[in-house]
C-alpha cells in the first residue's frame, strides 16, 4: 500500500519546481501539481514504481509541457512570473536579468511548439538535471536515443530563438 501523504510530503516541492519553472502562473502550476500525482497515482496502480521522484518529475514536466501547448493554442500568449525561472536569475547586472526573463519567455513557447518527446527530454536532462541514463530509463528509451532526441531539441530550440541557450544548455553539461 502507497503511503501517499509521505510521497507528496517528500516529493510535492521537487514537483512544485519542477511544474513552477514551465508554466507561466500559480493558478497553472497547482493544476500541473494536482495532475503529476494524479498521473503517478494512475501508474502505480499497474506498476511498481522504483524512483518515485523521478517518476513525479517526469510527470510534472509531461503536465507543464501539455498546459504550455494549451495556453498557446486557446490564449495565444503566455506571461512570465519575476519568480517563476527556467534561468538562472542570479544575474548581476539588471540588464541581463531582463534579456534572460524574455529568454524564458521565447524558451516557453519554443518548447510548447517542438516534438512533445524532444520537450520533455531536454526539459528533464536541461532544467531538472536528469542523467541521460535516468532520461532513458523513465521514458523506455536508449541512452543513445536520449542523445539524439536532446541534440535535435537544442537545435531546433536554438533555429527557433535565433541564438544559442548558453545559459539553459551550460546546466546539462
Amino acid at each position: 500500500m502507497v503511503d501517499w501523504t509521505t510521497i507528496v510530503e517528500q516529493y510535492g516541492p521537487t514537483v512544485w519546481r519542477t511544474v513552477n519553472r514551465l508554466v507561466p502562473s500559480i493558478a497553472d502550476s497547482e493544476d500541473c501539481f494536482q495532475k503529476a500525482f494524479i498521473s503517478a497515482w494512475k501508474f502505480s496502480q499497474t506498476q511498481r514504481i522504483r524512483n518515485w521522484q523521478a517518476l513525479l518529475r517526469r510527470m510534472a514536466t509531461a503536465r507543464a509541457l501539455e498546459r504550455c501547448r494549451e495556453l498557446i493554442r486557446h490564449r495565444g500568449r503566455l506571461t512570465a512570473l519575476p519568480d517563476a525561472g527556467l534561468i538562472d536569475k542570479r544575474l548581476r547586472d539588471p540588464a541581463d536579468n531582463i534579456l534572460a526573463m524574455e529568454l524564458e519567455e521565447r524558451l516557453r513557447f519554443a518548447l510548447a511548439e517542438i516534438d512533445h518527446r524532444e520537450a520533455e527530454v531536454f526539459c528533464l536532462t536541461c532544467l531538472e538535471g536528469f542523467t541521460y541514463r535516468e532520461v532513458g530509463a523513465q521514458l523506455g528509451l536508449s541512452v543513445n536515443h536520449v542523445g539524439v532526441l536532446l541534440n535535435r531539441a537544442r537545435s531546433t530550440l536554438q533555429e527557433k530563438l535565433g541564438h544559442p541557450l548558453s545559459p539553459v544548455l551550460e546546466r546539462s553539461k
